[in-house]
């Protein structure tokens, strides 16, 4: 795991040498940075002002410290010259200096706004356990303010209402979809239950906040399903369809704003926001198949390169392939397939920025997937590796402002030289047929209707635990181990053993501690 150290030299006062339009520049990238994701509607009102307040007031002094973690976020996702990273440093330190500024005694809505801006920061800054402290100020904040409660809004104004839904929602969304990636318990897991109804109540709401409802109501399916599927000892095909059967309806009814693209490329250039905001819904979307169908994906794969490495005559009577397995794990593949289509389409466009914070980490769970089936495989398949050497395109790209994404595009590179060398050793086998269970959400090149997703898959998530083994480390065991261990690691299956496979160790209520964080596998 990548943890970079914090910064301890403060630049010195850059606000001052930048003229106003720099600094709106630099508001508008976050707000396409956090689309999608996050959505504090005050931060989108035309009739706001982002000057930086005078009044000693507590409340002014967070509107500053909120707008100057904006700049922040902003900077950190566009240019990496020397200015932009001062610009950047600077005004985040001084906006945290405001967070701690023992305001955190009095919880208000703009702290747990303030957190929960500064989480994201951190996740853009591969300072994961920072924004994972952060995300917990905040839910604690918002719990104690009563945001999870549908009752809390009744004698609050209705502009104080929606600020407050959407608040929470962002809340949510961010920390279950951090929390999956990294495989620790999410701040919110015991109190988002009480506020499933609440998502729905905005009315007409604006296009940002589809996104963020979509967003919000796909981290309850992704709750769901780490709690069904990996708190059992064993992964079923049953409750996998289930979950995938969720995730459909999830999709049936997505707004069209959600699905539809720019017409032309006048509207392409002005639509950035929408494209982003669209892109993270998508990319959740098939996140979440991946992690239903994941298990399902080394299962059969791992079947089939014990096969292939079995002498031929060799008994594999413990070695067959479960057809519901292997339905599901070409689910998993599509779905990874599908969004590295998608992210490739919005690359070529030149509308990714150079900061993705939870982008990145989706990519680098993708490749892992199509990695493992080109892995598991002979012969070639284009569209596969197409989409495998656009992660690494886009990754290499995003390096250069990112050392988590460095991290993932080294990693991945010695996947690819693995793949190559273990091709010369495997037996040709037919290619699978595409999937019923997953279709691709959303398209910049072409428009499509609704939805007709059957069922998701799951793949690698990033996790503290250090036994739990990683996509790469399978990998090499199959190159080590010979036809006798492997019929004993598969013989006398009557369920695939997730913790054999995948873990979210906090489950269990037993949450491993390690020194180890700077080592553990790579996360945001």
């Amino acid at each position: 795991m990548l943890e970079t150290e914090t910064p301890h030299d403060i630049p010195p006062v850059v606000e001052t040498s930048l003229v106003p339009s720099q600094l709106q520049a630099f508001i508008h990238a976050y707000r396409i940075a956090i689309n999608g994701f996050i959505y504090l509607p005050s931060d989108f009102d035309p009739d706001s002002s982002d000057e930086s307040a005078t009044a000693a007031t507590s409340s002014q002094n967070f509107k500053s410290a909120l707008r100057d973690i904006k700049i922040a976020i902003g900077a950190q996702s566009v240019g990496n010259d020397p200015i932009t990273i001062q610009v950047e440093r600077f005004f985040f330190a001084r906006g945290q200096q405001v967070a701690f500024a023992g305001m955190i005694e009095t919880p208000s809505l703009e702290l747990v706004k303030l957190f929960l801006l500064m989480a994201f920061y951190m996740m853009g800054a591969c300072r994961r356990n920072a924004a994972f402290m952060y995300l917990g100020v905040a839910a604690r904040g918002a719990v104690a303010l009563g945001l999870h409660l549908k009752d809390s809004t009744r004698s609050v104004s209705i502009n104080e209402q929606r600020e407050r839904t959407c608040a929470w929602m962002s809340l949510c969304t961010l920390d279950l979809m951090s929390s999956s990636i990294l495989g620790r318990p999410p701040a919110t897991a015991n109190i988002r239950s009480e506020y499933n109804a609440k998502a729905l109540d905005l009315e007409e709401p604006s296009p940002v906040e589809e996104r963020l409802v979509a967003s919000y109501r796909m981290s309850q399916i992704l709750d769901e399903i780490i709690v069904r599927l990996y708190g059992e000892t064993a992964a079923s095909t049953d409750t996998a369809e289930s979950l995938l059967a969720k995730l459909n309806e999830w999709s049936d009814t997505l707004p069209g704003s959600v699905l539809t693209s720019p017409a032309s490329e006048v509207e392409l250039l002005t639509a950035q926001p929408h494209i982003i905001g669209s892109l993270h819904v998508a990319c959740s979307y098939h996140f979440a198949v991946i992690i239903v169908s994941r298990p399902f994906l080394i299962s059969s794969l791992g079947v089939r390169l014990a096969r292939l490495c079995n002498s031929p005559g060799d008994d594999d009577e413990f070695l067959q392939e479960d057809a519901a397995h292997n339905k599901l794990a070409s689910a998993c593949t599509d779905s990874a397939l599908y969004m590295m289509q998608t992210c490739m389409e919005v690359h070529h466009s030149g509308l990714l920025l150079g900061n993705m914070c939870i982008m990145k980490a989706f990519v680098f769970a993708a490749a892992l997937v199509l990695g493992f089936s080109m892995f598991s495989r002979k012969e070639r398949d284009s569209g596969i590796e197409q989409a495998f050497n656009g992660a690494l395109e886009i990754l290499h790209t995003l390096a250069q402002k990112s050392a988590q994404a460095s991290h993932y595009y080294e990693i991945l590179t010695s996947l690819k030289n693995a793949i190559t060398a273990q091709r010369q050793r495997l037996m040709q086998y037919p290619p699978q047929n595409k999937t019923r269970y997953v279709s691709k959400l959303f398209s910049l090149n072409s428009s499509r209707s609704m939805p007709g997703f059957q069922n998701p898959v799951t793949l690698s998530v990033e996790t503290d635990d250090p036994s739990m083994p990683t996509t790469p480390n399978i990998l090499d065991s199959w190159s080590l181990m010979d036809a006798v261990s492997q019929d004993s690691t598969f013989s006398g299956w009557e369920g695939l053993e997730l913790p054999l496979w995948d873990s979210f160790p906090f489950i269990d209520g037993s949450i491993p501690v390690s020194s180890r964080t700077s080592e553990s596998n790579p996360a945001l």
